[in-house]
């Protein structure tokens, strides 16, 4: 029997009286402002501060690890319905339970390399939201496969991820996408830390599952609020290293794209953004320079009214990418990229993949025990229990244990701007390694690089919110350079 997660939804929108996006509808930047906006409601703020980070009990007894035999022969994907020919690499799909007494489940979907997968690393790619499914990824950015606008047929993608490492999509916290908990409560109880807890549980068991890539070099990656996720799951990972019951993971770096890692900065950054990009007026940026000092729910009322009139100002752009066409599914108006074509992004692409996941026949072919699938679960970001008004604290512990870290940001995107990361940057105060200097992909310049001491940022020219769907080559070159312990290309 499929477990059905929206019963507790339907119960939630009645006690919460919450506006709800619509299926089909959510995006990462539309559940990241609402979250912001529905924490700056809550008085005292709910965001932790950094410091309980590192006094984390993050032990884990011998009961979060459960038998794995066969599991992995279980989950290995036979065919996707509508995959194209000549598919050339192994892939798998299920759930590694992280929680056997709340019966709590985290999805995930997991791509090998079709070239050297016995060597190549294990990279974890986590979407954020807080909510979103990383099946994003997976279908719209850095998987090996698109859906074409059928809705029933995929096409490959020729610059996926995959190519250079083997990936792990995972779906996180329970209640987004295909993961689930029995526990309905869980839905009501999620936050930061337990999101990092259940995470680790998950490859504690996966790699009792795939026990093949125990010694592999391991990295974290992920966008938006995984500006949250990677660093504290990178964390976590490294305390539980130290515990010598524990499996030993080879984390070897962190790599993060648009993501939300200060509040303060990252919300002055938006707005400065959206004015040097001449969507906002001298007068609205004045205003909110004026009267927006903290961004934490005790600004003036005329800081919330530059706010407001500045996304009026704004208009009807997509803040993804603000240069690009908006999705017009009813009208022979809308622009919609080339079929079978990875190089021109089609703006109703989330649309394809909401249909084609919520087939019958698609969810039997992964293994998916939910009927109803989500980008993302507004309601999961409401119930949010705590976060830390700044991730820069826990960055600058990962680089003192030596970890490479790198941020990279597609630099027309309005959501978390290039701005936003700069600007949380400034306050580390990082000596200069390597000045900035443009980087090339294809005999272009696909954006500038600049190395600091410790930490390494990385601009993608033309890339929106999703750096993958946007850039999808200048996106491999990337993640390339950063497996590869080097700078992009000059």
């Amino acid at each position: 029997m499929k477990v059905v997660a929206c019963t507790w939804m339907l119960l939630s929108m009645c006690l919460l009286g919450h506006h709800l996006i619509i299926y089909g509808e959510a995006n990462e930047d539309q559940v990241l402002d609402n979250f912001l906006k529905s924490r700056l409601l809550k008085k005292p703020s709910p965001a932790v501060h950094y410091s309980s980070w590192f006094d984390v009990n993050t032990d884990h007894s011998s009961d979060y690890i459960q038998p794995q035999e066969g599991s992995m022969e279980t989950d290995k994907i036979s065919a996707l319905p509508g995959q194209p020919s000549g598919v050339d690499f192994d892939h798998y799909s299920g759930y590694v339970t992280v929680d056997s007494k709340a019966g709590r489940a985290l999805f995930y979907y997991f791509a090998e390399s079709p070239e050297n997968s016995s060597t190549n690393p294990l990279v974890l790619w986590l979407n954020g939201g807080p909510g979103c499914s990383s099946l994003i990824g997976a279908m719209m950015e850095l998987g090996p496969f698109r859906v074409n606008s059928d809705d029933k047929t995929l096409f490959r993608n020729n610059y996926a991820w995959n190519n250079v490492a083997n990936v792990i999509f995972l779906e996180s916290p329970a209640g987004v996408g295909f993961s689930y908990s029995n526990t309905t409560l869980d839905y009501q109880r999620t936050g930061n830390k337990s999101t990092a807890k259940d995470a680790y549980t998950f490859l504690l068991n996966w790699l009792e599952r795939f026990p093949q890539y125990k010694s592999r070099d391991f990295y974290i990656t992920g966008e938006s609020y995984s500006g949250h996720y990677v660093p504290q799951l990178a964390h976590t990972v490294l305390l539980n290293n130290k515990n010598s019951n524990q499996t030993i993971f080879n984390l070897k770096g962190v790599a993060v794209g648009n993501g939300w890692i200060d509040d303060r900065t990252g919300r002055l950054g938006k707005f400065d953004c959206l004015w040097t990009h001449a969507l906002n007026s001298d007068e609205t940026n004045k205003g909110i320079h004026t009267y927006c000092h903290y961004f934490n729910g005790n600004d003036s009322e005329q800081c919330e009214n530059f706010i407001h009139k500045s996304y009026t100002e704004r208009g009807e752009i997509d803040g993804y990418n603000i240069y690009a066409p908006l999705c017009r599914l009813n009208s022979s108006a809308s622009t919609k990229g080339s079929f079978d074509s990875v190089n021109s992004f089609d703006p109703c692409s989330k649309h394809y993949m909401f249909t084609y996941l919520n087939r019958a026949d698609v969810q039997t072919a992964l293994h998916a025990k939910v009927s109803t699938w989500d980008l993302c679960n507004d309601l999961i970001s409401i119930a949010w229990t705590d976060r830390p008004v700044t991730i820069l604290p826990i960055i600058k512990n990962l680089m003192t244990n030596g970890l490479r870290i790198w941020l990279y940001s597609g630099d027309v995107d309005s959501v978390v701007p290039i701005t936003s990361t700069r600007y949380a940057l400034n306050k580390l105060m990082l000596p200069i390694k390597t000045v900035w200097r443009s980087w090339s992909t294809n005999d272009e310049v696909g954006g500038y690089v600049e190395e600091y001491d410790g930490l390494t940022l990385v601009t993608v020219r033309d890339a929106g919110h999703l750096v993958p769907s946007y850039q999808p080559a200048r996106a491999l070159t990337i993640i390339s350079s950063f497996l590869a312990g080097a700078l992009p290309p000059p």
